[in-house]
């Protein structure tokens, strides 16, 4: 499974509508689908995901993977 952003709206499988810029977990012939009908940006669209950090939209995002306990001093 790959987490990802919709950059259109979607309806999957199940009838349930995502808009927009909303992420969805989807499996790898699901995500190949999407990014050929461009509802996802191919290669990710620049968005690294929850605490990717690599310059995307959530760089500065510090979620589970950029939490550093009960002790840390972020926020």
């Amino acid at each position: 499974m790959v987490y990802v952003r919709l950059e259109q709206e979607w309806t999957d499988g199940q009838g349930t509508t995502h808009p927009a810029g909303s992420s969805v977990d989807v499996d790898a012939a699901t995500l190949a689908d999407l990014e050929a009908r461009g509802i996802v940006a191919a290669g990710g669209g620049g968005w690294d995901g929850p605490g990717g950090g690599g310059g995307g939209d959530d760089k500065d995002w510090a979620g589970p993977t950029g939490w550093a306990g009960p002790t840390s001093t972020q926020p």
